[in-house]
């Protein structure tokens, strides 16, 4: 089975800080998506406004059951309020080839 990575890019609210933003990913990090099944990394991007994440999977079965992992968790909708969810973007991709 090849890796796989969730690629989201998003645009936060407004009235959200990066400080607060990156809080809250931390401690979604800790408490659900780091302890998912087959999880790898999670890095965050910015371009201007514009963020991007990849999160890296061991297979693309263990990223598709991540997706419901936070479901109904605190952590999780307090990571959700913190972006414009009508610019999220996401993609669940499978690694073809990696050049070093």
């Amino acid at each position: 089975m090849a890796k796989t990575a969730w690629i989201f890019s998003y645009k936060l609210r407004k009235n959200v800080s990066e400080e607060t933003f990156i809080a809250c990913t931390q401690k979604l990090h800790d408490e659900v998506i780091s302890k998912a099944k087959g999880f790898i990394s999670w890095e965050h991007y910015r371009q201007d406004s514009t963020w991007t994440d990849f999160v890296l999977w061991e297979t693309e079965e263990d990223a598709e059951n991540a997706t419901t992992v936070g479901q109904g968790k605190d952590v999780t909708q307090a990571f959700y309020a913190c972006i414009q969810m009508n610019t999220c973007r996401a993609l669940i991709s499978q690694l073809v080839k990696k050049y070093e």
